[in-house]
């Protein structure tokens, strides 16, 4: 396997495994997080701080007081030449969205008319995309989450929106995301989700995290607004969204 290191300073440098972005490359990225955070846990890698996957590349962080460089490379590139499955088994997460309504869906009739299908066709495809997260940016718990149906890529909005509601499920080029908070953006909103994908009073207030596999579930205002208000006092059961979510809430 070809990849590329590169320094970040005296405290980290990069482990580049291509110059595009593709499954492949990010389950490669992703493996190799993964074989990290096993060795340490093992009590090798000493002095490694943390990693940090990207896209396509891994950013190794380090104690210059206790390592370099020039040790840890060797390291990494040993775990690399063990291989790295780029398949990995990662968790499945279930996200309820509604895609009711001008309010949670402004967007959904423009992108229609702009992809030439009706709005239930672009919820049906948007529901069926094999989502996967591949990085966390922007803000806290803001996901970019690749695998959106090609027939919906379309370009960001010309004109960003100021407000962009928490927990609004938007779409753009080939990805799909939920805003964690009110924050300006210019993504295509076409629902929103009860969920908050950042919350501090959680023992891990980041909800997704890179290597996730997403399916979104459709459900009305309704059960939306019944698992809101979960979430809004607290009592909401995180883990069992990595399962049956529709435990949640009687219909």
């Amino acid at each position: 396997m070809s990849v590329r290191y590169l320094s970040c300073g005296d405290t980290a440098f990069s482990v580049e495994f291509g110059n595009e972005i593709s499954p492949q490359i990010n389950g490669q990225v992703m493996a190799l997080h993964a074989a990290v955070g096993r060795a340490k846990a093992a009590g090798a890698l000493g002095g490694l701080v943390e990693t940090v996957p990207s896209m396509r590349s891994l950013m190794v962080c380090y104690d210059p007081l206790s390592t370099t460089r020039a040790e840890l490379q060797p390291q990494i590139d040993a775990l690399i030449a063990r291989g790295l499955p780029a398949d990995a088994a990662g968790r499945t997460v279930r996200i309820p969205c509604c895609y009711d309504g001008e309010e949670f869906a402004p967007d959904l009739a423009e992108v229609a008319e702009r992809t030439g299908k009706t709005s239930e066709q672009v919820i049906a495809e948007h529901l069926t995309s094999p989502f996967k997260v591949y990085v966390l940016g922007f803000m806290p718990g803001l996901a970019y989450i690749a695998g959106l149906e090609p027939s919906l890529t379309l370009p960001r909005r010309p004109q960003p929106r100021v407000r962009v509601p928490r927990s609004s499920v938007a779409i753009a080029m080939d990805m799909t995301t939920i805003y964690p908070f009110e924050s300006p953006g210019g993504w295509h909103l076409i629902g929103r989700t009860p969920l908050w994908m950042f919350d501090k009073r959680r023992e891990q207030p980041v909800f997704l995290a890179p290597g996730d596999s997403l399916v979104f579930e459709r459900i009305d205002r309704a059960r939306f607004d019944a698992i809101a208000s979960e979430v809004e006092a607290g009592k909401l059961d995180w883990s069992l969204f990595y399962s049956d979510w529709s435990e949640l809430i009687t219909p």
